[in-house]
């Protein structure tokens, strides 16, 4: 499945209708998560139905078309069943039970309710809402695709805009020349990562480079009045600094790591838990701001792609361990250097590197984990 995603063109009436299609879907799934709290729907089927219900009982809701209320179902069932799955699961911690949402900000069609245009530079949504035809602007070709092979299209909101996102049915796949080579990746703080050659990658820190602007753009926002258009505005200001930095961040992630897969023929990591990793509040904001899960996900998702294969390792020992002699060498955070009694001394994380490595070549370890769920969006 591969998601491409234009910038929207159109009047503002048009994007008051976009926002009240928003709005209903919100209504729906909120709905659709009180009628299974009350216990009168046990499947995905009972809220799809109740779906036409809804339709009927509020005329505001009918005007959303029936698949696109369908969507908003799905999204309500989504969240109950990875609560179901995660209890199932036994995973620590909160297990995620569902809530009402209370900022939603995209709507999404399935097989109706709009039409491309035949130079594919416009669509028209044709429900009740009254959004009609809007332009569309990006860097894909959509005219490589025949319209059955769209099987949604969703409009989201952001701070800078809307856009539409088209998801196609395609199997995405590219043959490149074998490297014949191998690497382990150990991600860090200092370095975004260092591999086993002892290649270091600089960490960008888009978070603490923005941080300022953040902060005084977050004050502005403090000092207006409550639900004037003046704060509103500030609002809309602070958001765009917030965007503009998770941009930046994906960016890095795919384009490094489209580099290291084309690169190399087996790529090795650590099966980090992020989430048990930012509860050490000293280090939360840095470990957040680094975005080594995003990173692993490209890796994954381009590993699937490019026929290479990904390894995920326990990361246990890896720092402490001699790359040489397998001896255990305690060190903290703050040593920087591994130096063993064998005559090993190698920089830490170039240590850790080589340990992954081997790690990974010596077990079947797992591949391509999440990729294709988590990653949003398609870069070439």
């Amino acid at each position: 499945m591969l998601v491409f995603e234009f910038r929207t063109y159109g009047k503002a009436a048009q994007f008051k209708a976009v926002d009240e299609a928003i709005r209903i879907t919100q209504f729906i799934r909120n709905k659709a998560i009180r009628l299974w709290m009350d216990g009168q729907a046990k499947s995905w089927v009972e809220l799809s139905r109740h779906c036409a219900l809804l339709a009927k009982e509020f005329g505001f809701a009918d005007k959303l078309n029936s698949m696109a209320r369908q969507a908003a179902a799905e999204r309500a069932w989504a969240s109950i069943s990875r609560f179901y799955d995660n209890c199932k699961k036994k995973v620590s911690g909160k297990k995620g039970y569902p809530t009402f949402q209370k900022d939603c900000r995209s709507v999404e069609y399935k097989t109706t309710g709009w039409k491309l245009s035949e130079n594919r530079k416009s669509i028209v949504f044709s429900d009740k809402n009254g959004i009609g035809k809007l332009k569309i602007k990006g860097t894909r070709d959509l005219n490589f695709y025949q319209p059955d092979q769209i099987k949604r299209v969703r409009l989201v909101k952001r701070a800078d805009g809307y856009y539409v996102q088209f998801c196609i049915s395609v199997d995405r796949t590219e043959l490149i020349t074998p490297t014949h080579q191998t690497v382990g990746l150990d991600v860090g703080l200092e370095s975004f990562y260092t591999d086993s050659l002892g290649n270091k990658v600089q960490n960008p820190r888009f978070y603490r480079t923005g941080e300022q602007k953040m902060k005084r753009s977050q004050r502005l926002v403090s000092r207006k009045v409550k639900g004037s258009s003046n704060r509103r505005k500030a609002r809309t200001r602070l958001s765009r600094v917030h965007l503009k930095i998770s941009r930046q961040r994906k960016d890095h992630a795919v384009k490094l790591a489209r580099c290291v897969i084309t690169s190399n023929d087996v790529v090795v990591y650590e099966d980090l838990s992020i989430k048990n990793m930012v509860k050490n509040h000293c280090l939360a904001k840095s470990i957040n701001d680094a975005g080594w899960y995003q990173f692993r996900v490209w890796l994954e998702y381009f590993g699937k792609v490019f026929k290479r294969i990904t390894i995920a390792v326990n990361p246990s020992y890896t720092s402490q361990e001699c790359s040489s002699c397998g001896v255990i060498v305690k060190k903290s955070l703050s040593t920087r250097t591994h130096v063993c009694q064998c005559g090993c001394k190698l920089d830490r994380d170039h240590n850790a590197g080589i340990n992954i490595l081997n790690s990974g070549l010596g077990t079947v370890g797992h591949t391509g984990t999440f990729a294709l769920d988590k990653a949003d969006g398609v870069s070439s």
